[in-house]
């Protein structure tokens, strides 16, 4: 987000109702919520008193995210935050907050950055092709396994010829020789 930018003015009318200012028209919590995940910031004011409710929504969006089992805040942290309104520490806790998440922020965006720019896997030749092996290999172990035989005798296939146990040893063998041949290009670049 850019220093310049304004945050997303909203209004709350008098029937609680919330009003974008931006695009003109009604929003939600979890709109709002939205905006937030987006990057903007949101100031929320009441339109009559000129209040400014941003902390209030806030908080009830935490809230309701909450109750419906998203949770992100441990209970150990969520009764430190109840002790310290009563506490000395109320004086000193936003401050850690603010400076926690700020260290947060920092550490996930290096971290996608070094995971962006480190990757050895994604540059290596024939990556795609390790991938693709591995997908295969994970599709013949499950085929085979729904084709272990059943209690009472018979694989379970009903058909004659070709069993899931016979189709799946020959998955087996293509991805062995697939993965020798990977082999063999990576001795060759080496």
């Amino acid at each position: 987000m850019a220093e310049t930018e304004k945050p997303l003015l909203i209004k709350r009318y008098a029937s609680r109702r919330l009003y974008n200012t931006e695009t003109s028209d009604y929003v939600t919590l979890e709109d709002i919520a939205g905006f937030i995940r987006d990057g903007r910031e949101v100031q929320i004011v009441d339109l009559k008193s000129g209040d400014d409710l941003t902390r209030q929504y806030l908080l009830q969006i935490i809230a309701e995210h909450e109750s419906r089992g998203d949770n992100v805040l441990p209970l150990g942290v969520l009764t430190d935050l109840v002790r310290s309104y009563t506490t000395q520490a109320q004086s000193v806790v936003p401050q850690f907050l603010a400076q926690s998440f700020e260290m947060l922020r920092e550490s996930q965006s290096k971290m996608v950055e070094n995971m962006n720019a480190m990757n050895p896997m994604a540059k290596m030749p024939g990556f795609e092709a390790l991938q693709a092996q591995q997908e295969a290999f994970l599709k013949a172990m499950s085929g085979g396994m729904s084709a272990w035989p059943k209690p009472g005798g018979g694989t379970g296939t009903g058909t004659g010829g070709e069993t899931p146990q016979e189709k799946s040893g020959d998955d087996l063998d293509a991805i062995k020789k697939q993965l020798a041949e990977l082999q063999s290009k990576l001795n060759k670049m080496s």
